[in-house]
């Protein structure tokens, strides 16, 4: 999801933290942090964008791949971090790099904070000690931002992605509203919300999706909106949003 697509972005409330953009080419990223670090936050983003560049210009097939490729030990982490995702979900590498960016900035600001939250068009990289909320955005579903996923503070990072089949510039085979993952590890769930995004061209597909969710090792959830249905799998709690 992004450009014109992440209006969601207006209605993001976190009064214990600082909201700040950092910004370089395609990787668009939306930090909360109590404290701002801008200048920090774009250092780490050009230090993994570069390290990525880099590698995709000795491998151009890294960059086009819809199968998972294996890498060598040698490869930047942010690569191997991609294609480790890529490989459970069973997906092309780059179905995990919003995810991998995101985590690889968050990462890094836990050097100077404990509360950390990145987003990087629709994919989510959490580490809080504080219970939060998640809304669920799904484009014109009339579902969309009324749902949320609640996160228990102090479970250590999670990754919080989603995929569309209808939302944003993305390459999706489906033509789901939404599919949202969690997981240990952003990178995982931004590859694997692909990969059962790309499963469910109609609602009797859902699931079918959620079946493939739980055969996907190191998952926590799943949550799925296709028109005005909603299907869920995994260890994850469901709360209405209020209006706004």
């Amino acid at each position: 999801m992004a450009g014109e697509d992440r209006v969601y972005r207006h209605r993001i409330k976190a009064h214990d933290l600082v909201p700040y953009r950092v910004k370089v080419r395609e990787s668009d990223l939306l930090i909360l942090t109590p404290t701002p670090r801008e200048r920090e936050a774009l250092d780490a983003l050009l230090k993994v964008r570069l390290a990525l560049e880099a590698y995709i210009d000795l491998h151009p097939a890294f960059a086009t791949s819809l199968v998972p490729l294996e890498v060598e030990p040698g490869a930047p982490e942010i690569v191997k971090t991609m294609a480790q995702g890529a490989k459970a979900a069973g997906v092309g590498p780059m179905a995990a790099v919003a995810g991998a960016i995101a985590q690889a900035v968050g990462e890094a600001l836990e050097q100077w904070e404990d509360e950390v939250v990145v987003e990087n068009g629709g994919d989510i990289y959490i580490r809080s000690s504080h219970t939060r909320k998640v809304a669920l955005f799904a484009g014109d579903s009339p579902l969309s931002m009324k749902v949320g996923i609640l996160l228990e503070g102090g479970q250590g990072p999670l990754g919080v992605c989603t995929s569309s089949g209808r939302v944003g510039h993305s390459l999706s085979m489906g033509r789901a509203h939404s599919v949202t993952v969690v997981a240990p590890h952003a990178a995982l769930a931004d590859a694997a919300a692909t990969a059962l995004a790309n499963m469910v061209r109609e609602e009797d597909h859902i699931p079918l999706a959620l079946e493939r969710a739980s055969q996907i090792e190191g998952l926590l959830g799943t949550v799925i909106i296709y028109e005005e249905k909603l299907g869920a799998w995994g260890r994850i709690a469901l709360v209405p949003l209020e209006e706004s």
